[in-house]
């Protein structure tokens, strides 16, 4: 399985990097995990936002293959818990699907037409979080996914 995770901006703060770098090690018996850091567009001004969004989705839908699977992290996406995650995986896989492309929006959100795009919106909780938080938790949860999958334990 192939899962790339397209994200806006770098992460500039060692604790997280630290984290998502000690994630993506754990992840490597189990899926080829790439994360596509994008440049986020800066919002200048408040009126043209959504305008801003569709330039930033075109950059992430260039990078989107049409038969890829598209997870967008969206505020009024599905709340799955870590087993229901492993089981969405775990059915993509046994569908045969080779890639599957998780999208984090930017501090704005998501453009509409990534949102067109998603075959899955997901929401990680009703709470907000920074994007760069937000990417500690989903390689978190990919990592948890895989050791359900496999009946292995990891810490409830």
């Amino acid at each position: 399985m192939k899962i790339k995770i397209i994200a806006p901006g770098k992460i500039k703060e060692k604790f997280l990097k630290d984290g998502i770098d000690e994630f993506l090690k754990r992840l490597t018996p189990y899926a080829s995990v790439e994360v596509i850091e994008i440049t986020p567009v800066e919002i200048k001004d408040e009126h043209l936002t959504e305008r801003t969004l569709d330039e930033e989705g075109d950059k992430i839908l260039s990078l989107i293959k049409p038969q890829s699977y598209v997870i967008t992290m969206e505020i009024q996406g599905k709340e799955l818990s870590s087993e229901d995650f492993a089981q969405k995986i775990q059915s993509l896989t046994n569908e045969g699907l080779s890639e599957i492309i998780f999208v984090i929006g930017s501090s704005c959100g998501i453009s509409k037409k990534v949102s067109a795009r998603a075959n899955f919106k997901m929401s990680m909780s009703k709470m907000t979080f920074l994007h760069q938080f937000a990417r500690l938790i989903l390689i978190e949860q990919i990592y948890r996914a895989f050791k359900i999958i496999k009946g292995e334990t990891y810490h409830k």
